[in-house]
């Protein structure tokens, strides 16, 4: 044995474990002890591993402990997440709102703080970035314009990047492994050519990777998703993931008011006087819609 140092899992494939550690990864299995206590690591773990052979290519060790998580996701399986990246296109394709506040919802629901990230601004009209900034920026989220073509504002993700964990998600063909490529030099990730006729990327990242991008800083890449469901959030609960409507929704005639149908409602007449955006009010809409259509089982389904 050569020693026992701290490290974090980075990669899990066939029971192999790629465990990063003072700039070395270790190729590593996990003890039986983690099945008799039923635990499983995960990629992000923070894990002691005892080191077996350093003179192999890549280094060998063994997991042994698992240090204590802060958090777990299941979509993307991975540990000690700190925030989610959310990236778009300004166009090509065009942002889908609905879906983009879809997964402002699933990130609260995973109480991950958000940040926004519009990419492709070498492309896009200004009235389309001022309807981005003014609509998102209105309801609490930072939002970074981008061209990683251009290598415009990178710096300023990098920076919001530094010493945390961030789950890089969203649709797909919008520039997620070329941002990735960007950040990390020699990453490789494989892009994918967009498709000219469904005007969407074709999947390129296929498993749950942790990518050293500096000191204490990790990107987690993830499939591009074509759909997003709130399996775990009822019609009735998706006002609460508005942040705008709270200072309103008080002065509504009804208590419990849904901000829809109902008379007297603040929040509504909030929207008549522009000081709640009606694209994010749309989707409100459509999303409760969505949510009273699903199949009463569906959310349970979904948990297990």
């Amino acid at each position: 044995m050569e020693g026992s140092i701290q490290g974090k899992i980075i990669k899990s494939i066939a029971g192999f474990y790629e465990v990063y550690a003072s700039g070395t990864i270790y190729r590593c299995r996990a003890k039986g002890v983690f099945r008799a206590l039923g635990q499983k690591p995960l990629v992000g773990d923070d894990v002691r591993i005892d080191i077996t052979d350093v003179v192999s290519d890549p280094k060998e060790g063994n997991v042994t402990a698992l240090l204590p998580r802060k958090n777990e996701l299941v979509r993307p399986n991975v540990a000690n997440v700190d925030q989610a990246c959310l990236i778009f296109a300004v166009t090509n394709p065009a942002p889908s709102y609905n879906m983009l506040d879809r997964f402002l919802i699933e990130m609260k629901c995973r109480h991950l703080p958000a940040i926004l990230c519009f990419n492709k601004t070498d492309l896009a009209r200004r009235e389309d970035l001022e309807e981005l900034k003014g609509t998102y920026e209105s309801c609490g989220c930072r939002v970074f314009f981008i061209s990683v073509r251009e290598k415009s504002s990178l710096e300023e993700i990098k920076e919001v990047l530094l010493h945390r964990t961030t789950v890089l998600t969203g649709p797909s063909g919008v520039g997620k492994s070329s941002l990735v490529n960007e950040l990390i030099p020699g990453a490789s990730m494989e892009t994918g050519e967009l498709s000219k006729k469904l005007a969407r990327g074709k999947n390129t990242t296929r498993h749950v990777e942790l990518l050293a991008a500096g000191e204490d800083t990790f990107l987690v890449d993830t499939p591009g998703f074509t759909s997003l469901y709130l399996a775990d959030v009822a019609a009735d609960e998706v006002k609460n993931y508005y942040e705008e409507f709270a200072p309103f929704a008080p002065h509504c005639r009804f208590a419990g008011c849904n901000h829809i149908s109902e008379p007297g409602c603040a929040v509504k007449e909030a929207l008549k006087e522009k000081k709640i955006s009606p694209i994010r009010y749309r989707n409100y809409c459509e999303i409760v819609e969505m949510l009273k259509d699903m199949k009463p089982d569906y959310s349970k389904s979904r948990k297990s």
